[in-house]
């Protein structure tokens, strides 16, 4: 996306006046006397000279409103004697979040105890239906277990699980004994995985034999005993079955270091245990811990890019509310919903998405495979057979399903759907219209956000009661103060220039620190200005108060004194027929300081040649100026990507400049990188 388009998009979606009024935010803003969403940003983040208003004051009001249960009550909203670096939210109240997402809604008798709470599809085509009841007796056998095994309050557990119904229950039963629940990518290899075991010291891993991908088995246990062997602390291995593989396994007392026929994973008798032996059989009652709100409930890793991953600490407090409130605002869960974000339980959306449905009796569907197998019409099959009516997903992946046709998606209803969703990076307009349009019948409102795994949130987000311009992501979350600045931190939001994307104040889900330490935290946010975290976007908002993400602001180019987001440049490539695909980084040059190259993987329909790479270089000098054009645009049949379907920049970037990509364990695609490599060759 350019400046210049962004300042000229259109509005595209305007909601009829019957869609707002039905919305959960519209019942917020009526209760509390707010007549626009203007008002609401300014009541819910402070700038407004009411009682009735300010960061303390929504997130108190907050938790009444959502009907959030704290088993004992805090003292008050929040304790920032410390500064906004190490605010402690809700002091001395307690509560546990498998209480608020489970133990209330599968009481005996209660009327969500029979309700759907996860809606499962494995990529073979097999479906599973658990109900509250059902994942509330699971949670529980998982925590009489841990318990079993000397798992208690502030202990880490590793989940390194294919994608199924089980990991809800994993995830509830560390909750209810108050261990941290340490999520790890189902599609890490043995390095990365090692990683986040040695830094969290697990005790106890939770994994499974396999799962399915693009119609192969995938096999864990192997990866996972490597992982474990390079790590250590981990003394005790559940092992969840979902290939098959108990039968012919080895026997309790049968050490095996790989899989074979007779044989098929490998096991360690005095450590290996099988789910069904000692999960199905543990005692079924255990009630959540009460637990202090400042109490760890999660460790989630972000990617690193020197190969050392940021372990980011959050709350049972933080944990809950955020999500809750992002659910039931930005995506208007209401009963009856069936929720579907594009996934993993490794990655900050999985929580989030489990965490904000369930706490209010909702349901999440979870599929397990490939989005384009064994057709590339997958996910828009599954969407009408089980009238999913939220849908959230990666723009990267969108612009790889939209590459297949639209005749996949014609064949589709798609009518159940309320809203759609997206995060992980900015957008190209012409995707995002083909999102919109396609996907959306041109009337489903886009609800696009941004945050991070540090917040379990987001600081950016639309409500599903304002118009919408292509790209855009709305404006500030609510209870979120948020600006965007200069180099010396000054604001320019109101300037309409671009800056760095920053909070002002904390919120309850920032992050409690990194499991590293205190220093490494305050130097990855809170070391460039003083008083403001620096989240590392390059941001903008528009003359009508839309806002814009240009990408990170360590890929902004800068050429010759000049910046531009790398975003920018692709959005203008892909607007030529022949790109389907774009990825844009800088180099080191000796004139410019940087220069601009260019990876596109080209329309099938077109050739790749000299004469379309110069016609490319200058529509990119038309539309942000000569400084930018790409020095090289090199032809590619792939980009390395994330699972989730997310461009790898920074692999990218490494391979034009020569560079070591870093940690590079979440890449679905690694023979890409030699795609790159050899075009440069």
């Amino acid at each position: 996306m350019t400046e210049r388009s962004a300042e000229q998009y259109p509005v595209v979606h305007e909601p009829s006046r019957e869609w707002v009024e039905s919305t959960n935010v519209w019942e917020f803003m009526q209760a509390h006397d707010i007549d626009d969403h203007e008002e609401l940003l300014a009541r819910t983040t402070g700038q407004h000279d009411r009682d009735d208003a300010g960061i303390d004051w929504f997130w108190d009001e907050l938790i009444d409103y959502l009907h959030l249960e704290f088993d004992q009550p805090y003292d008050g909203v929040r304790d920032d004697t410390n500064g906004p670096q190490f605010t402690d939210w809700y002091p001395g109240g307690r509560l546990n979040i498998a209480h608020n997402v489970l133990d209330r809604h599968a009481v005996a008798g209660g009327d969500q105890r029979d309700e759907t709470a996860i809606l499962w599809e494995g990529e073979p085509g097999d479906v599973r239906e658990v109900t509250f009841g059902d994942l509330h007796t699971q949670a529980n056998r998982v925590a009489n277990y841990l318990e079993s095994v000397g798992v208690g309050v502030g202990d880490t557990v590793g989940l390194y699980m294919p994608m199924i119904p089980e990991v809800a229950a994993i995830l509830y039963g560390c909750f209810k004994v108050g261990a941290i629940a340490v999520p790890i990518f189902s599609g890490f290899g043995v390095d990365a995985t090692a990683t986040r075991i040695e830094d969290s010291e697990c005790s106890v891993l939770f994994t499974g034999d396999g799962f399915y991908r693009r119609g192969s088995e995938i096999r864990l246990k192997g990866t996972a005993d490597s992982a474990i062997d390079e790590a250590g602390h981990v003394e005790h291995v559940v092992v969840y079955d979902r290939l098959g593989s108990r039968d012919g396994a080895p026997r309790a007392d049968e050490n095996t270091e790989s899989g074979t026929s007779a044989s098929p994973i490998p096991w360690v008798s005095d450590r290996d245990v099988w789910w069904n032996d000692v999960i199905a059989t543990a005692h079924d009652e255990y009630d959540s811990k009460s637990l202090p709100s400042d109490q760890e409930s999660m460790l989630l890793y972000s990617s690193g890019t020197t190969g050392e991953p940021k372990g980011i600490v959050h709350t049972h407090a933080g944990g809950l509310v955020q999500p809750a409130k992002e659910i039931h605002f930005g995506f208007d869960q209401q009963p009856g919903d069936r929720f579907f974000w594009v996934s993993d339980i490794g990655w900050m959306m999985g929580p989030w998405t489990l965490i904000g449905n369930h706490a209010f009796g909702g349901t999440v569907f979870m599929y397990e495979g490939a989005p384009d197998h064994p057709e590339p019409d997958r996910f828009w099959e599954m969407i009408d057979r089980h009238d999913l009516t939220q849908f959230g997903i990666s723009p990267t992946a969108i612009r790889a399903l939209r590459e297949h046709g639209d005749h996949w998606i014609e064949q589709h209803d798609l009518s159940s759907l309320r809203l759609l969703g997206s995060t992980g990076e900015p957008w190209d307009r012409e995707s995002w219209e083909w999102f919109y349009e396609a996907v959306g019948n041109g009337e489903t409102p886009i609800i696009n956000i941004s945050g991070g795994t540090e917040i379990l949130g987001c600081f950016l987000m639309p409500m599903p009661t304002q118009p919408l311009k292509p790209c855009s992501l709305g404006g500030p979350g609510l209870g979120m103060d948020i600006d965007i600045v200069d180099a010396d931190g000054d604001s320019v939001a109101d300037d309409n220039e671009r800056g760095y994307l920053v909070a002002r104040d904390s919120c309850p889900s920032m992050t409690k620190g990194l499991w590293s330490g205190d220093e490494r935290y305050l130097q990855e946010y809170w070391s460039t200005w003083e008083g403001l975290w620096d989240h590392g976007d390059w941001a903008q908002k528009d003359e009508d108060g839309f806002w814009f993400l240009h990408g990170r602001a360590d890929d902004a180019l800068n050429v010759a004194g000049r910046k531009v987001g790398p975003a920018e440049v692709e959005g203008v490539l892909t607007e030529h027929d022949a790109v389907t695909q774009a990825a844009v980084v800088g180099v080191p040059d000796e004139t410019t300081g940087t220069a601009v190259v260019a990876f596109v993987i080209p329309n099938p329909a077109y050739e790749p040649s000299g004469k379309l790479a110069r016609e490319l270089r200058e529509l990119v000098g038309r539309e942000q100026g000569k400084p930018f054009r790409p020095r090289g645009v090199h032809f590619v049949d792939d980009l390395p990507r994330t699972q989730s379907g997310k461009i790898i920049r920074r692999a990218v970037k490494s391979v034009a400049a020569g560079e070591d990509p870093g940690d590079l364990s979440s890449m679905e695609n690694p023979a890409a990188l030699e795609g790159l490599r050899d075009e440069l060759d």
